[in-house]
């Protein structure tokens, strides 16, 4: 795991987007064991608080739960990790958008900038 913040919002905040990313996309699979906060904040270079704010958060939206003794793990909910990559794709989708009117593209130029490129 290796990020890269940028001083315009809170790191945990930035923290919560890319755990997010990670399960949604599967490198952090359903119902795998997350290693301890420690071990996660020097995994990314942030205090132990901030990663702790960010799993938090995490709990809050069910992505990531406790066991008692045991530890924090990834959601087994298939239903809410696909809702979650939905959300997150609309929000890029927006962006996109968004950016390609700012130089002039309308949405359906847009849709034809991207069917040319083939990632």
């Amino acid at each position: 795991m290796e990020y890269v913040f940028d001083n315009e919002r809170p790191i945990y905040l930035q923290l919560v987007e890319k755990l997010r990313i990670e399960i949604v996309s599967g490198k952090l699979k359903q119902g795998e064991r997350l290693p301890s906060v420690r071990e996660l904040a020097l995994m990314v270079k942030v205090n132990p608080n901030t990663m702790q704010k960010a799993l938090v958060e995490l709990e809050n939206q069910k992505l990531v739960y406790t066991e008692r003794t045991n530890g924090k793990f990834v959601t087994n909910d298939c239903k809410l990790i696909e809702k979650v990559k939905k959300e997150l794709a609309g929000e890029k989708i927006i962006d996109y958008l968004k950016s390609m009117k700012d130089i002039g593209f309308d949405r359906k130029e847009a849709i034809v900038c991207l069917q040319e490129f083939d990632i």
